[in-house]
């Protein structure tokens, strides 16, 4: 679910359509309209307009996601200058939540108003306003505004934008080549939004390979500008995993550290741990270890020693995901549905250290084709298709076949028997017209997802394709007596079994709890710490839901957390898994939520660290702070088995023997810190 990724801006959302809107349900256009393409992968995935009528500039962008998706209208005056005038964005967001977003500028004075906030500034006739849509229209202008501004503009209502020219391609388009300039765009993210501008700056593209918006006739194109713009991505990270990874050749020595012992959920404290290459050699009081000589040494007095976090839930991108996972203490993540080729390219890179970035299990994504098809991963609509899939991904190292929602019911057998066959475990989302009941029955070994037990329960939601999959659990999740026999025996079915879940709660919490305007709850602990822009975005608000069905909301909110709990007591495996952002981040979130729904700290830790190794058998070189197992750390200033938001103040973290500081990883991404510095190893 983790689909319009603010920190990546447009290029780096996942989108999908079963077919481009038809012109004709837009408002009249001039002849002289430019018309865009969005794709996914290489699939159409929805449309933008563009055209002028006097020094009005229109658009209108939408596409469609699994019945999901924006339609954005937008009108922007133009002004004397680069910076516009006034700017009016109607229609519906991603979630169908309405968007009304008015800008206007009178001399210099600039004020604005939008779902989410409304303010004014004196003096701003040279500051660019970012709607709070991320349109298309926004980030071209954006570009255009700071190439006239020498590099920089201020931006409205805070921060400030760049630009730096990255480099040229002359691409081959259906109309003939075309030069095209790759520049990156600071100040909205992470880290730079690429963009690519025609000579002219006329015509713009946003390429990935997940998801891309071109001019219309430049589709063949996008592979090589893809090509460049991934080169000089890797090239910046590359240069951060050379700064920023600290080795130490005589080894690594951690002394008076409080050990999590993550068997037994327990902590031992005055504990040394050495380190030596990538593996731990010695584990024991202080005082009884021998220290290598010339060993990098780190007092860890006051501080938590626990093994390297997994984050179970994952849809890892290029760039500034690896640098979060790291910072965040998470080491180990399985990605749970991606591009399938690009992502063992990054399996690669991350393994060989030549990019900052936690180690990976994959999952290989089955689905069925149609109107919600997947956007990424491998369709199968017939038997010999579905072993055919499952046999790619066991030949390529994946470890585990997720199914999802468009999957032919028929198939989910055939699924089942073919990678179980192959050492491959399964899971995934109930497919349409299916219960979570009948795909444990069938010998699913994990579902993803809380909504999808409650849907167990909802007999008014076949179809767990559409939207319903979330607004009827918002609407009478609340209403599920858990003390019914159904319920239990729903509970005892996973238990029996040995089916674990993945619930992602944080991935539903601003969903069900987030309001327009308001600070969303996942993020409250982080906001201040974030890039102006990317704080911005935490008061987006989430499902729409109008004052009626506030209450029955949040109460939902609480039944899946409930629902958690229940599992966790009737023995029933939990894993650990976000599926949202920003990662890392929210993998702490988690943790907390866990706590908060009644699971001792403890507990919640061991999920997270043996418990998941053990879920992957990966347990005798993971997982936990012993001998011989692979050097994957992280020291925590603060005790989070008294206090688990204590997680979040990650002071130092050890992946594969290398020691990277938080502190400078986040300052690399323009995040403020959250812990009290150690001194860097030399």
């Amino acid at each position: 679910m983790r689909l319009l990724s603010r920190s990546q801006g447009l290029a780096g959302s996942v989108l999908f359509l079963s077919a481009i809107a038809p012109v004709g349900s837009l408002p009249a256009q001039r002849a002289d309209t430019m018309r865009y393409v969005v794709l996914s992968s290489d699939r159409p995935a929805g449309s933008y307009l563009e055209w002028r009528t006097g020094n009005e500039l229109h658009s209108v962008f939408e596409f469609n996601d699994r019945g999901r998706g924006p339609h954005l209208e937008t009108v922007v005056r133009l002004g004397a200058t680069a910076i516009p005038a006034a700017v009016t964005v109607t229609g519906h967001g991603y979630l169908k939540n309405q968007v009304d977003d008015r800008f206007s500028r009178a001399g210099g004075a600039a004020t604005w108003k939008n779902n989410t906030e409304q303010g004014s500034r004196q003096n701003a006739e040279n500051a660019f306003y970012v709607d709070a849509t991320e349109s298309p229209t926004s980030a071209r202008l954006l570009a255009r505004a700071a190439l006239a501004n020498g590099g920089h503009v201020a931006l409205l209502p805070s921060g400030e934008a760049s630009i730096q020219k990255v480099g040229g391609l002359t691409i081959q388009t259906a109309g003939g080549p075309v030069h095209v300039t790759q520049y990156d765009v600071g100040g909205l993210g992470f880290s730079p939004n690429p963009i690519w501008l025609d000579d002219s700056l006329d015509r713009f593209a946003f390429v990935s390979g997940w998801s891309s918006v071109v001019p219309a006739g430049w589709e063949r194109a996008i592979p090589e500008m893809v090509r460049f713009q991934d080169a000089t991505r890797n090239a910046r990270f590359s240069r951060l995993a050379r700064d920023l990874g600290h080795r130490s050749v005589a080894g690594l020595v951690i002394t008076d550290a409080r050990l999590f012992v993550a068997e037994s959920a327990t902590v031992r404290p005055h504990t040394t741990v050495v380190v030596q290459g990538n593996r731990i050699t010695a584990v024991g009081p202080d005082g009884s270890i021998a220290i290598p000589s010339g060993a990098q040494r780190i007092d860890a007095r006051g501080k938590t020693l626990l093994p390297g976090l997994w984050d179970m839930h994952a849809h890892i991108s290029p760039g500034e995901d690896g640098l979060l996972h790291i910072a965040a203490g998470v080491t180990t993540i399985r990605d749970m549905g991606n591009d399938t080729i690009g992502t063992l390219v990054l399996r690669r890179q991350y393994a060989s250290d030549s990019l900052i970035g936690p180690r990976m299990i994959l999952a290989g994504l089955i689905d069925g084709s149609g109107p919600f098809q997947v956007p990424t991963g491998v369709l199968a609509d017939d038997s010999v298709a579905a072993r055919r899939a499952v046999g790619w991904f066991a030949d390529h190292g994946y470890e585990q076949i997720k199914i999802y929602s468009s999957m032919k019911p028929e198939l989910v057998p055939v699924i089942i028997a073919a990678a179980h066959g192959r050492g491959l475990r399964v899971s995934g989302h109930v497919p349409a017209y299916m219960t979570a009941e009948q795909v444990v029955k069938l010998g699913f070994d994990e579902i993803q997802h809380s909504n999808m037990l409650m849907l167990n329960f909802l007999a008014a939601v076949r179809d767990t394709r559409s939207m319903a999959r979330f607004t009827e659990v918002g609407a009478h999740g609340f209403e599920l007596d858990f003390d019914s026999k159904r319920v239990q025996d729903f509970i005892g079915l996973f238990k029996t079994r040995g089916t674990d879940i993945d619930p992602t709660l944080v991935a539903f919490e601003d969903m069900f709890n987030g309001r327009p305007g308001v600070l969303a709850p996942s993020n409250s602990a982080i906001a201040d710490r974030m890039p102006a822009q990317v704080r911005r975005s935490f008061f987006s608000g989430g499902l729409p839901v109008t004052p009626a069905p506030d209450k029955p909301y949040r109460d939902s909110y609480r039944a899946m957390m409930r629902m958690v709990k229940a599992m966790y007591d009737a023995g029933v495996p939990v894993v650990a898994g976000t599926d949202a952002s920003p990662v890392g981040f929210a993998l702490h979130r988690e943790l907390e939520l866990y706590v908060d729904a009644g699971i001792p700290a403890p507990a919640a830790l061991r999920i997270a660290t043996i418990g998941a190794a053990r879920v992957m058998h990966h347990d005798s070189d993971r997982g936990s702070v012993a001998i011989g197992k692979l050097a994957d750390l992280v020291l925590v200033d603060g005790d989070p088995t008294l206090r688990i938001s204590d997680i979040r103040r990650t002071a130092l973290v050890v992946k594969d023997g290398i020691v990277y500081m938080p502190d400078e990883l986040y300052a690399a991404l323009g995040i403020k810190p959250a812990s009290a510095p150690i001194a860097t190893p030399e």
